[in-house]
């Protein structure tokens, strides 16, 4: 459930997520780094090592490319920084998360106009074969991929977390089917760092198909909207059946590990943007670290985006500043 600053539940319909199992998954991580993943922490505990299982040593740039059989080395290979840990439960939680961001899109794919996943922990950092940022299995990634193989011709996924989706852009780059576009804050002073640049637009059949929106420290609303109404259209350039929001709220001004300085109500315009797409769309919660607010900022989005079916009613732009 979301609630907001109030405590009241957001207003629509709350359902728990359905089992899809592992097929979904498979359709786009690497099956040795799931195996990894499955396994990890009886293999930390098994090794004698205490504690959360935590990478410690990554290959360097020119270091083999081929995986240790030490769960050591293994944490190395398919983590991408210290910051995220593996523990008792993690397997589980990750596989409920993609449960919560397939049910959204299954509920949108029988005719809702639009569906949230409150995905926890979230999945934008989750390359094919990689974890980190808190991130071990991509939702947004997994639920495009999903709609592909029931037959949606054209998927856009739009990233608006502050930071970089670096694993969605793993998974997708060389494609032409699914539209990668994201905005976030500088790679060269934040972490991801070594991906996310305006001149990354794919690659082979995906030229084109990926686009980054960067921006640096102190970035307000009002260049933010401009990047986001100008990737809405290209999403609808591309002629997009279906819109997933990797939807991050650490953009907002308090957020500690962040450097944008959007307002609570600036996420209520956002949502009416996103709905000027006019496609059904998946929202798929990504990050967000001022505890206490990423509620309100999230309904905001919700709340925005079913506003702009009234607006539009009453022949309003819902890209014109409310």
């Amino acid at each position: 459930m979301i609630l907001d600053r109030m405590g009241q539940l957001y207003p629509g319909t709350v359902s728990e997520p359905d089992d899809f199992g592992m097929a979904p998954v498979e359709a786009v991580h690497d099956p040795a780094y799931l195996d990894f993943l499955r396994t990890c922490w009886d293999d930390w505990q098994a090794s004698g090592r205490t504690g959360d299982a935590v990478p410690v040593c990554w290959p360097a740039r020119r270091s083999s490319d081929k995986a240790p059989t030490d769960i050591g080395g293994k944490m190395g290979y398919y983590g991408i920084a210290i910051d995220t840990s593996i523990d008792q439960g993690t397997w589980e939680a990750a596989l409920s998360s993609k449960d919560a961001a397939l049910s959204a899109l299954r509920a949108v794919l029988g005719g809702e106009r639009a569906a949230f996943g409150l995905c926890r922990p979230p999945g934008h950092h989750a390359a094919r074969d990689q974890f980190g940022g808190y991130c071990f299995l991509n939702n947004a990634a997994i639920a495009a991929q999903y709609a592909r193989d029931q037959g949606v011709g054209k998927v856009a996924i739009f990233d608006v977390d502050f930071h970089h989706g670096n694993g969605t852009q793993d998974i997708f780059y060389a494609r032409d089917d699914v539209l990668f576009l994201s905005i976030h804050g500088d790679p060269k002073l934040v972490f991801p760092y070594f991906i996310g640049h305006e001149d990354e637009i794919g690659e082979g059949a995906g030229v084109g198909f990926n686009r980054n929106y960067v921006f640096p420290r102190d970035t307000a609303y009002g260049p933010w909207r401009d990047a986001l109404v100008a990737g809405l259209s290209r999403v609808r350039d591309f002629g997009a059946d279906l819109l997933i929001v990797s939807l991050g709220v650490d953009t907002f001004e308090q957020d500690p590990i962040s450097f944008f300085r959007l307002h609570s109500e600036d996420f209520t315009d956002m949502g009416r943007v996103i709905a000027w797409a006019g496609l059904p769309t998946v929202f798929v919660l990504e990050g967000g670290y001022a505890v206490a607010d990423i509620g309100v900022n999230v309904v905001n989005v919700l709340t925005g985006f079913e506003s702009a079916a009234e607006m539009t009613a009453h022949g309003l732009d819902v890209r014109d500043r409310a």
